[in-house]
């Protein structure tokens, strides 16, 4: 890979969480006591915010409370797994390293509020490495609009053909590859039965960063 410009996702792409929020969902909504007909809601929320996943449940469920309120308690959940237990993946921080040692830029683009990813990171030690984090909610959508990797690329001041995204996602790769952005597929066992397809996708894929260097 030899752009010099790099956005990275981060929830199972840099750091090995997606169990963590496959499970938060489901979880929130049983503390609620919502038990039936969950698993279609489950699917939609996959490219949203954190606050339109709120939304979806309230709209389906008729849970009381505001997006915002219902995001904050989801918000609340997993700031106890980043604080706390959520690991990077094997050999991600001597990838970030390398890349840095030569003079690229990085950056992280994430669907994750940007207070509970920037505490990762730096529990982590790598939140060092990017020039800054942007989360889908500064730009008021998810990855299945283009608009955060385009608002990552003007602050990088690179153009999407210049810029490689790095994204363990189908959903969020094809977006940033429609887009004109150099797609890096990383492989993330959460979503293992969609790899065939992503290796078809992407302009080159990452199944360990042990291996990438």
């Amino acid at each position: 890979m030899d752009k010099q410009f790099c956005i990275f996702d981060m929830d199972g792409t840099l750091v090995d969480s997606m169990g963590y929020w496959k499970r938060l969902g489901r979880e929130f909504l049983a503390q609620k006591g919502v038990t039936e007909n969950v698993e279609p809601v489950l699917e939609r929320i996959k490219p949203m915010t954190m606050t339109e996943s709120a939304a979806l449940f309230i709209e389906s469920f008729a849970l009381s409370g505001t997006p915002e309120s219902i995001a904050a308690e989801m918000n609340a959940v997993m700031d106890e797994h980043y604080r706390r237990d959520v690991p990077l993946k094997p050999g991600a921080d001597r990838y970030l390293q390398a890349l840095r040692s030569r003079g690229a830029r990085l950056c992280v683009a994430t669907a994750t509020p940007e207070p509970l990813a920037r505490l990762c990171l730096e529990r982590l030690g790598v939140a060092d490495q990017f020039e800054f984090l942007l989360s889908c909610d500064a730009v008021g959508g998810g990855k299945d609009r283009p608009d955060v990797f385009f608002e990552a690329a003007r602050r990088l001041g690179s153009a999407p053909a210049d810029t490689a995204a790095f994204e363990d996602a189908i959903y969020a790769a094809r977006t940033a590859k429609q887009a004109g952005f150099y797609t890096v597929g990383v492989y993330d066992e959460n979503s293992a039965g969609r790899w065939m397809e992503m290796t078809a996708l992407a302009d080159e894929t990452i199944r360990d960063w042990r291996e990438a260097l």
